[in-house]
């Protein structure tokens, strides 16, 4: 799809549908105004007689001779998320009509350039589809050839070029996060997320590395090798690097990258799982991260670590009641193989706290608790540092990613205490995602840290307002605003 920013009203250009920012209380000005005279004659009369106005989320078709016009209210504020939400309709629309040409009508007023990205973010991403696997259909729609924001309100100088290079490079990065976690387990192994990573870096200044096999043993990956005991799939540590000249800060994000969780000799109830191929969301999300820095070189240090095992139940299992020794000391006695993600994740933290970064972000797919006290819309957020949290909630806010924070609350910590080794990896049965933040918070040392549990949103059970059923791309737009924000 091409993506143009055209400084003209709407009347100026032809497409075969306008999606049109309608503001509440302004719904015969703004864009409508900048439509042809017998369009807006005709959707002024539609409006009337169906008593339109512009609130949030509500919109109105109007069959017209330059093409078809979908008016989206946006509210009397029209913040960021209520735009993407809106251009997100559009592209609904869009599928409806079969539309080639769209014109995304944003106005003159002085809102008019700030609903650029957002929209163009909303529309982009809501066109994701993953078809892989689905037989060849020769009357699919494939959606528009063309995608024009048009405004007499709008900037085309290189700075709204760069916005739509940075928005189109968000987008990909977030589908291809999607496409990770929609792809299936017995392709998606330990070693093809090495392999993609590997891809990734390919060609661009970032740094990959590789471990499996004796490597892992030899660093002392010792989470790794025992969830990944039980499948005929290797193990992999994967690290990427993206390291300017001049940082102004360094960050480490660590994503869990379990490619198939069949609980492993706890083992799940089958339909349990039946989406555990998203279990290794956090790692698609800093892979997808990684992916965009490249392309973006922001002047931070960014460094990614993936921790990736497939938890199954071969013979070699890891079994309840099994120590791990991890390479800074601690000790973990394992009382449930299907909390198996926390396991992995310490040998990641380590790494990225030995190398010193200013904080630490870590996303997993962690703990169904999360989901339970959260919902499938929102993450929960923890850490040591309550700088660092407040950052990313308010960059996860602007960015349609809701996180809310939960206690790292000390008073659970005994919890998790074993009476074998020094922690365990489940605790009594309630607080589980806040225990099993503290079973991670053994792992960082003294770095500034926060964990993202986002097991509820990383994956749609049903469609998101931009995201089709299944992988959601959660927590890439908010780890980019973040560093963008540094």
């Amino acid at each position: 799809m091409k993506i143009s920013v055209a400084k003209k009203k709407a009347q100026d250009v032809s497409a075969d549908l306008f999606v049109v920012a309608v503001v509440e209380g302004s719904e015969d000005g703004g864009a409508v105004k900048e439509l042809a005279s017998d369009t807006r004659r005709a959707v002024a009369a539609r409006a009337k007689a169906l008593d339109f106005h512009g609130k949030a989320g509500k919109t109105l078709s109007v069959q017209a001779a330059d093409g078809d016009v979908l008016l989206v209210g946006l509210g009397k504020d029209g913040d960021d998320e209520t735009l993407r939400r809106a251009a997100a309709k559009g592209r609904a629309a869009a599928e409806a009509v079969r539309a080639r040409t769209v014109a995304l009508c944003v106005g003159s007023d002085a809102g008019a350039k700030q609903r650029v990205t957002p929209m163009l973010e909303g529309f982009s991403l809501a066109a994701y589809r993953f078809t892989k696997y689905r037989s060849k259909d020769d009357d699919a729609y494939d959606g528009p050839k063309t995608l024009t924001v048009v405004g007499a309100g709008v900037d085309t100088g290189a700075a709204s070029r760069a916005a739509v290079d940075r928005t189109r490079v968000i987008c990909e990065s977030v589908c291809l996060a999607r496409d990770l976690v929609n792809e299936m387990s017995t392709v998606k192994t330990p070693s093809y997320l090495a392999k993609t990573a590997r891809s990734i870096a390919r060609g661009t200044g970032l740094r990959c590395e590789i471990w499996q096999g004796e490597r892992l043993e030899r660093e002392k990956m010792s989470g790794i090798l025992a969830v990944s005991a039980g499948s005929n799939e290797p193990g992999a540590f994967i690290k990427l690097v993206h390291k300017p000249k001049k940082a102004r800060a360094t960050i480490a994000i660590v994503g869990k990258g379990i490619t198939f969780d069949s609980g492993g000799l706890s083992l799940k109830p089958s339909k349990f799982m039946e989406w555990m191929k998203q279990d290794m969301a956090g790692a698609a999300a800093v892979l997808a991260t990684m992916k965009a820095v490249a392309a973006l070189e922001p002047d931070v240090e960014v460094r990614g670590y993936i921790a990736s095992a497939e938890n199954m139940t071969g013979g070699g299992a890891q079994k309840p009641g099994d120590v791990i020794t991890y390479r800074n000391g601690t000790t973990a006695e394992v009382l449930n193989t299907d909390a198996e993600g926390r396991l992995v994740l310490g040998d990641a933290l380590c790494v990225a706290s030995e190398e010193k970064p200013d904080c630490i972000i870590d996303l997993a797919t962690l703990t169904g608790a999360c989901v339970v006290a959260l919902g499938t819309r929102i993450a929960g957020i923890m850490g040591n540092d309550q700088k660092l949290i407040d950052a990313l909630i308010e960059q996860g806010g602007s960015a349609g990613e809701k996180l809310w924070q939960l206690p790292l609350a000390d008073e659970y910590a005994d919890d998790i205490r074993s009476n074998t080794a020094d922690i365990q990896n489940i605790g009594g049965g309630s607080a589980g995602t806040i225990t099993a933040a503290l079973f991670l918070r053994c792992f960082v040392g003294e770095t500034k840290w926060a964990h993202l549990d986002i097991a509820g949103p990383a994956f749609a059970e049903k469609p998101f307002p931009y995201a089709p059923r299944g992988g959601t791309g959660f927590g890439v737009r908010t780890l980019l605003s973040y560093i963008d924000s540094l």
